[in-house]
């Protein structure tokens, strides 16, 4: 379940790496406790080194322990010449085990506490975008791809995880390598301390140098691979389409080019690793072996003892090592740090304000409609372009910022359009494609704002509405119907307000002529809907959508080209359901045959964005222009049809 604390957008205006900062807010003390932990573990496998030295040197060779060291000498020396050999190895056994004991707990404890960390910011992360894709605009997700969108909420998120579970930690775990095996080496020897770690510098400046190189890559890279997912995405949802066409090769070209210009990237990706480990793998071994041979050589001149060689060679692996493995991290950063920018774009992105406005009728809307005088266009938010563009990644929250808002004006869609609709009366809107039909009915909803003139409902401006409300009073049949993958009547009761009994369920499936349908299947209502309803025909799958929507009882019906995907017959019989349906509800039908239209009060013929045509049927059809030559031209194809068919019967 959602954290509805969990918001996110104070991040969105951070920078990247403050911003990944901000996010652990909540969970900064356990992720906290994880880095002290692992600087435990640290020490004690560091102890594990001293403890060594003092067994070879100070047990088994019987050297004294020097003084200047942070353990008691005097007394730890009469102890070892009072004690027998074979009484000490226990007691240094169980040092041994205990250190490691220490070193395996909190090791143990820093993985489950980073672990946990990432994991629970991961879920949180996912849950606010999946909830805040949601409340965007109808303009953002116009103009951004589906696969665009679902590489950022999985991909791009887990790479966000990886961060705070393995390369955050890592880095630490790092600098607590780097801090207690230096002062241990340096402890056993000041000069050795320091000509085993002169290649540090050079190592972290080259691993900051391919930090921001691999960041550049990486920010490409993702950006070709989101091209992939959509390609790939858009292919399955349309594999119908392409079978119907058989367009199976031409598809395949199409995805073999984005795929290779994946490869192409990634080959470029994977050559920035391909020069940094070989560089940094001689650099780190030429430093080992020069201080083993250092080391070496001090043992044998007598300036340090077996046991100190044997305890540095071991901690200057430590170093050496861990510190070569910061550029393993840096760069694996580097593509969280992207990823954490891409999440951001979406983020910055600001919800569609559903509780803007202050009127909220307890009884409801009558349904009176009123449109004076009102224009529209499409506005292309110049930031959201920036998704598209694998040169301006992260572009979206910045270019906001820069242009306040600036969009990017379409010619318009709608032209001063004015019509009055009592409550209860149907409008009928007739045009060809584009000609702005869908258009005028989401601006009702307010799934886009109007930029001149205004609409009325009940004689309350639209903007005083609030769109959450709004939508509850209104109910809508798309032109493309979609059933989510559940059983049939939980699509049906999908959007109804409080409890619905299964006799309402009935009653609305009923009343869109899909009853009868349901109850031929093996499982009646329960049966499971597959994805996107394809196990239903586009007829019965229309009159799904038209039951759930009947359900909710809306003040205002909107019908979307509701009858596209059915037989004249199966449209006969929703056309007799929905005569009783409509009465005393405000209906706005949008339809390509004239027989559907018919029963409106009110026909508005749409031409380019303007009204060109308006009255009933009765008036239309005697009057010269659009509507009367649709009716001619289909009344001339239902004569010719039946003309055909006659020839055929006898």
């Amino acid at each position: 379940m959602q954290d509805k604390n969990f918001d996110l957008k104070k991040i969105a205006r951070s920078s990247k790496l403050s911003g990944v900062w901000q996010l652990m807010s909540g969970y900064k003390r356990i992720y906290f406790a994880a880095i002290v932990a692992v600087a435990i573990a640290t020490l004690a496998r560091t102890g594990i080194y001293f403890l060594l030295a003092f067994f070879v040197d100070n047990v088994l060779e019987q050297q004294p322990l020097r003084e200047g060291t942070l353990l008691p000498a005097e007394r730890i020396n009469a102890i070892v010449a009072e004690t027998d050999i074979l009484d000490i190895l226990p007691w240094l056994a169980s040092l041994f085990v205990i250190f490691a004991v220490i070193q395996g707990v909190f090791t143990y404890f820093s993985g489950r506490w980073a672990s946990w960390t990432a994991e629970t910011l991961s879920r949180k992360v996912r849950d606010y975008l999946y909830d805040h894709l949601q409340r965007l605009t109808f303009t953002y997700h116009d103009q951004t791809q589906t696969g665009e969108l679902i590489s950022r909420v999985t991909s791009d998120v887990d790479s966000i995880r990886l961060f705070y579970a393995e390369q955050a930690i890592g880095i630490g775990r790092i600098i607590f390598l780097f801090i207690i095996n230096f002062t241990g080496i340096y402890l056993l020897s000041p000069y050795l301390a320091f000509m085993s770690t002169i290649v540090v510098p050079v190592v972290i400046v080259m691993s900051i140098f391919f930090f921001k190189q691999v960041g550049k890559a990486f920010e490409i890279f993702q950006e070709q691979e989101s091209r992939l997912s959509n390609r790939f995405q858009e292919h399955v949802s349309g594999v119908r389409v392409v079978k119907a066409f058989a367009r199976q090769d031409y598809e395949t070209d199409r995805f073999e080019k984005e795929n290779t210009a994946k490869f192409n990237v990634g080959i470029k990706f994977g050559l920035l690793h391909g020069t940094f480990w070989p560089v940094t793998d001689i650099i780190c071994g030429a430093q080992m072996i020069f201080g083993f041979y250092l080391g070496a050589r001090m043992a044998i001149n007598g300036d340090i003892s077996v046991g100190t060689y044997l305890a540095y060679s071991q901690m200057v692996l430590q170093i050496i090592w861990p510190i070569r493995n910061v550029g393993r991290l840096v760069t694996q950063m580097s593509t969280a740090v992207v990823s954490f920018g891409r999440v951001q774009d979406i983020i910055a992105q600001d919800r569609e304000p559903l509780l803007q406005g202050d009127h909220q009728p307890t009884n409801g809307i009558r349904g009176a409609v009123k449109f004076d005088n009102v224009s529209f266009g499409y506005e292309t938010v110049l930031a959201s372009s920036a998704v598209d563009s694998a040169n301006t990644v992260g572009a979206m929250a910045r270019k906001q910022d820069e242009t306040d808002g600036d969009k990017n004006e379409q010619p318009p869609v709608l032209h001063n359009i004015s019509f009055e609709v009592e409550p209860g009366q149907i409008v009928a809107l007739l045009g060809g494609t584009g000609s702005g039909k869908t258009t005028l009915v989401n601006l009702l909803d307010r799934f886009y704002e109007y930029d001149d003139g205004l609409i009325t409902i009940d004689d309350v401006p639209l903007q005083n509405y609030q769109r959450e409300y709004l939508r509850k009073q209104i109910g809508i049949v798309m032109q493309e119907p979609f059933l989510f993958s559940r059983t049939i009547k939980e699509n049906i009761k999908y959007g109804a307000s409080g409890e619905v009994t299964d006799e309402q369920v009935f009653a609305a499936a009923k009343a869109a002529a899909v009853h009868d349908v349901i109850m031929t299947f093996p499982k009646g209502y329960e049966t499971m809907v597959g994805e996107r309803g394809v196990t239903l025909s586009g007829g019965q799958k229309q009159r799904l959508t038209l039951a759930r929507t009947l359900l909710r009882n809306p003040s205002i019906l909107i019908l979307d080209d509701a009858t596209s995907s059915v037989d004249t017959e199966t449209e006969s019989q929703i056309r007799e359901a929905l005569n009783n349906l409509m009465a005393n509800r405000t209906t706005f039908i949008i339809a390509h045959r004239i027989q559907t239209v018919m029963i409106a009060d009110l026909i508005l013929v749409l031409d380019d964005g303007r009204i060109v045509q308006r009255g009933s049927h009765d008036e239309l059809v005697n009057q010269p222009g659009i509507y009367q030559q649709v009716f001619n031209l289909q009344a001339k194809i239902e004569d010719d049809l039946q003309d055909e068919l006659s020839a055929i019967g006898d």
